[in-house]
């Protein structure tokens, strides 16, 4: 039996060599200390807008992150690590938090982790990352968490499609790679995906393909079943029509033959009529089987060990495009140890109930005067001039 005392060991050992590259909680404005930079990209277009430090409309707290400010633009920004990143034979683990404020109907919410050499005043669509996380949604039909890997110069998409929430709270979302090749996938908390790197994605060529010299041959039979030649349709399987003069039908009582026209009693269903004739279905005594197509190696296939393992990183990215602004992006952690990243957002996260409380103060604060009746209604109260005539078509306007 291991005592309670042992795990307490074993954890402390482990958070003692953890290592956190980057963090950022925007406690402080992340433009005036550079610690964000904004890239030049299609700026002289007018086609990108920049992000604002900001907690967003109702912000929980003095909680705060990097806001989407205009609508139908680009943005392009990165942040610099503290250390470089090289994930070999090491666990990586990426976190962050999106609160869709506008309630997105179209645009990305995902972050890139990108090379040393990156500039990044040129950061744009183009540049090389080594890892594409967040949600991505885009009308009925993307609304996924990406999750995309570079390989040998290859963008990766997973096979398999995570669900991306919609609404317009803040979510987590935590990739973790780890260095036996699995990964995983969290949204709020919750494991979403989780499995082989290698199966969810193509990191490999197919190991066999379809021979291309192999052909079905000509003669061979697929068909299972077959039209029973010797079976004949009956003399009299079509002497029943399909539909028959209902024989419960009367002409109604008030029908006028000259306003209304003749009178035709409506047609039903005949119950004697047999339907379309068929021959019965039989075994075909040709049958063969289903052909398959006969496989061989595949010439390009090439085994690769260590997909876990990214290039060198030493940037975070966000390059994105937004059909609505109003994203707010938070609490970034990259960290070689799975526990350090739980503990930071046990930390950082509201609580539900809290945001919907903040949302419904700021909806409250924020909602519409009236309409103009009231308005109106004050002004006759204060003694403005209308005979009766003019006041009575006022009111009923109104």
């Amino acid at each position: 039996m291991v005592h309670g005392s042992v795990f307490v060991l074993l954890f402390l050992i482990s958070s003692a060599f953890a290592k956190i590259y980057y963090q950022d909680t925007f406690e402080t404005d992340p433009f005036s200390s550079k610690r964000w930079i904004h890239s030049n990209w299609k700026k002289d277009s007018g086609e990108a807008s920049d992000f604002q430090w900001s907690g967003g409309l109702w912000p929980v707290g003095d909680r705060k992150g990097i806001r989407t400010t205009e609508d139908a633009r680009f943005y392009a920004v990165t942040s610099k690590f503290d250390e470089e990143f090289d994930n070999a034979g090491k666990t990586l683990v990426l976190g962050f938090t999106v609160k869709h404020e506008q309630k997105i109907d179209c645009g990305g919410g995902y972050v890139k982790l990108l090379p040393p050499t990156i500039d990044p005043a040129s950061f744009n669509g183009e540049s090389k990352y080594t890892i594409m996380f967040g949600p991505d949604i885009c009308g009925f039909s993307t609304k996924k968490v990406q999750a995309i890997f570079n390989h040998g110069g290859e963008n990766l998409l997973k096979k398999s499609d995570v669900n991306a929430p919609e609404d317009e709270f803040t979510h987590s979302y935590i990739l973790i790679v780890k260095p036996d090749d699995t990964y995983e996938i969290r949204v709020d908390g919750k494991t979403e995906a989780s499995g082989n790197l290698k199966d969810d994605w193509d990191f490999e060529k197919p190991k066999t393909i379809k021979d291309p010299k192999a052909k079905k041959p000509s003669d061979w039979v697929d068909n299972e079943y077959m039209d029973d030649p010797d079976d004949k349709k009956p003399s009299d399987w079509d002497n029943e029509p399909e539909k028959i003069v209902d024989p419960d039908a009367t002409k109604p009582e008030d029908w006028d033959d000259e306003e209304d026209g003749t009178w035709e009693a409506p047609l039903i269903d005949n119950p004697k009529y047999k339907g379309k004739w068929k021959p019965k279905r039989i075994k075909n005594p040709a049958y063969k089987g289903q052909w398959v197509h006969p496989e061989i190696p595949n010439p390009d296939y090439v085994e690769h060990s260590d997909v876990h393992k990214r290039d060198p990183i030493g940037f975070i990215g966000i390059e994105i495009w937004q059909v609505k602004s109003g994203t707010v992006f938070s609490d970034f952690i990259v960290t070689d140890n799975v526990s350090e990243a739980e503990s930071f957002f046990k930390k950082r996260l509201a609580s539900k109930e809290d945001e919907e409380a903040a949302k419904s103060a700021y909806d409250a604060a924020n909602k519409p005067a009236d309409d103009d009746h009231d308005h109106d209604h004050h002004d006759h109260d204060h003694g403005h001039d209308h005979d009766d005539d003019e006041d009575d078509s006022f009111k009923t306007d109104l």
